[in-house]
């Protein structure tokens, strides 16, 4: 009997990963960031959790039956982007909009565009930036914890604080702003799942150590936004280090900048990619009207992956660079 021969497209790459099993790590890795958000904000964190998925899972099945393509719930990636896009809300946001956030991610930004792996920007980040605009009050409703989430006052984040330091001078609103120590364990306002830094940063070397992300993205966007900020804040590493353990800097450079669909796929576009980001996040952070830039920095380095891509597009092995001919000049 003869053998077939299997024509498919690059990369030739034989592995036992999954993606169901790449997207469960990832789930892992989010589990100790969703536990503290539970336990800082409440009951109601762990619902809207649960609302982002079942949102989120329900508009994938309904939308790949409508679009009369096959079932794509067993990847788990649907779970993993309501997840994600939970961490990026208030706790205090209502349901209803929550709900929204998950249908615009999974049917406007994934599957509208074929579903996972071809959508060009991350699903999560895309629907916070439109529930931004759409319900900005609702957006901005931080809550300190260990607070009712149900029917809290609402409280400046550490960011919101830091946009009207001068100089990097700390000092001079020290007393607006949570210890160092507080802002790592993250007792601090903000959204689900950039208050407790340590758990992001533990959750992202999980993945690292699992191999599921590259480190090049993250410490090149962490290290970028570190080295502006020593910059902006004149040496002050106090001021650079309540930057780097605020906003969602921890959740957007482990977690989203990582996404393998809207980053780079070699190393060298991997780092340009990061430096983008950060460079982003600080100019916003610095000069925006906004107190934190993340979200968007990511969104504009997704949009650029293709020509980044074709900037760091690795030479062929034995390949010869083609050289221009020069004309002759007809007398």
């Amino acid at each position: 009997m003869a053998k077939k021969l299997t024509v498919s497209a690059s990369p030739h790459v034989r592995s036992n990963e999954t993606t169901t099993g790449i997207m469960l790590d990832v789930i892992i890795a989010l589990v100790p960031a969703l536990v503290m958000s539970v336990v800082y904000f409440g009951l109601r964190a762990l619902l809207l959790t649960a609302v982002t998925v079942c949102s989120a899972v329900l508009a994938e099945y309904v939308s790949r039956k409508v679009m009369k393509r096959s079932g794509t719930l067993g990847d788990l990636s649907a779970v993993v982007t309501g997840i994600i896009l939970a961490f990026n809300l208030p706790s205090t946001l209502p349901f209803w909009m929550a709900a929204i956030g998950s249908v615009v991610a999974i049917v406007v930004v994934k599957q509208m565009f074929g579903g996972i792996g071809q959508n060009f920007v991350n699903p999560a980040m895309t629907a916070r930036i439109i529930l931004m605009v759409s319900f900005p009050t609702a957006m901005a409703q931080w809550v300190a914890p260990f607070t009712n989430s149900w029917d809290a006052v609402t409280t400046a984040t550490p960011m919101a604080t830091l946009a009207s330091v001068q100089g990097g001078d700390v000092s001079a609103v020290a007393s607006e702003l949570p210890s160092l120590a507080e802002m790592l364990l993250g007792r601090h306002g903000g959204s689900m799942g950039e208050v407790c830094s340590i758990a992001l940063i533990c959750g992202g070397i999980y993945l690292i150590l699992r191999k599921v992300i590259s480190p090049v993205i993250p410490l090149t966007f962490i290290g970028t936004v570190a080295v502006c900020m020593l910059v902006a804040g004149g040496g002050n590493l106090e001021f650079v280090a309540y930057q780097l353990l605020g906003g969602g800097l921890m959740l957007g450079a482990f977690f989203m900048a990582t996404d393998y669909a809207t980053s780079p796929i070699n190393t060298k576009g991997k780092i340009v990619f990061g430096i983008g980001c950060g460079l982003i996040t600080s100019v916003i952070r610095i000069f925006g009207a906004l107190p934190e830039g993340v979200s968007f920095s990511i969104i504009l380095m997704n949009i650029l992956v293709p020509h980044i891509e074709n900037m760091t597009r690795p030479k062929p092995f034995g390949a010869v660079k083609e050289k221009k001919e020069k004309k002759e000049a007809k007398a």
